[in-house]
């Protein structure tokens, strides 16, 4: 899914980062094509792209983001935050779940406009303050951005009522970070995963020196999620967990965003596709 993205970006000077004179667009448009926000349940919003997620959380001592999209989408994202009638600058702690440019892209330009603290993995921390992440042979870029508190695996983050944990779900990047938190809908307490991205995308899983050990995460990871309860099951591309129509029923069905079998469903499918991709690349490194 990433590949046509990958290579425009890998065409950009190592000192340079994204803008909009290099635009990432041309490759994957849909991915910065700007979306009404919207309410999903409880104080859970959609402030995302169309295709490209971004979630906010909110509560009267501050906000939480989640993700930033691609760099041409942070000020998108801000002004969905202002269109649903909250302030940018209440955002108080910017989240991500892996420092892949078409999710950490936005957070330079939020963060400024917010002056929210970022809080990240420590494996993903270098790829956003550098704003370079190496992906096999390729680079990609994005403004970088600091980092000001490292997240610890299970680690509970608190913004007055607002409580979401830290789930360390490494295969995609090292850092790969699925979120959890609760929210409640009609009085209704329902548990919500943000989950970090469950695909291989291209990358190499047999003899990758610079993450030897992906091929193992993303099984842990698969496993580690199966703990996990879901009410919601929410990720970062929309087409991932079914955004359009869901979005559709909303109008009808407050709960349609509700489905208790779809993380399980969604593992079930990444473990098998991951499954078919490292035995194509085992035998593919055994015959040459």
């Amino acid at each position: 899914m990433l590949r046509p993205l990958l290579a425009l970006l890998a065409a950009v000077p190592a000192s340079a980062a994204v803008t909009a004179s290099s635009d990432p667009v041309a490759a994957q448009p849909e991915w910065a094509r700007p979306a009404d926000p919207f309410r999903i349940a409880g104080n859970l919003y959609y402030v995302g792209s169309a295709t490209l997620s971004a979630f906010l959380l909110t509560d009267p001592a501050g906000h939480v983001l989640i993700d930033g999209a691609m760099p041409q989408n942070g000020d998108q994202i801000a002004d969905n935050i202002r269109r649903l009638g909250f302030r940018v600058e209440d955002v108080r702690i910017l989240l991500n779940n892996h420092a892949h440019p078409d999710h950490s892209g936005g957070l330079a330009r939020l963060k400024q406009l917010s002056g929210a603290q970022l809080l990240a993995s420590a494996a993903d921390r270098p790829a956003l303050e550098s704003g370079t992440v190496a992906y096999r042979d390729e680079y990609w870029y994005a403004p970088a951005v600091a980092v000001d508190r490292i997240v610890a695996d299970r680690e509970t983050i608190r913004l007055g009522q607002l409580v979401l944990t830290a789930n360390l779900t490494a295969g995609h990047t090292k850092g790969c970070t699925s979120w959890t938190t609760r929210i409640v809908e009609q009085g209704r307490p329902l548990d919500v995963v943000f989950a970090c991205s469950l695909t291989v995308a291209g990358q190499d899983l047999v003899d990758d020196p610079r993450y030897p050990e992906a091929a193992q995460d993303f099984e842990a990871t698969y496993s580690r999620l199966r703990g996990l309860n879901a009410d919601i099951f929410l990720s970062f591309h929309a087409s991932q967990f079914g955004l359009a129509d869901k979005r559709a029923r909303l109008a009808s069905d407050p709960m349609a965003f509700v489905d208790r079998t779809e993380l399980g469903v969604q593992i079930e499918r990444a473990q098998a596709a991951f499954r078919r991709e490292l035995e194509r690349q085992r035998s593919s490194s055994d015959s040459r």
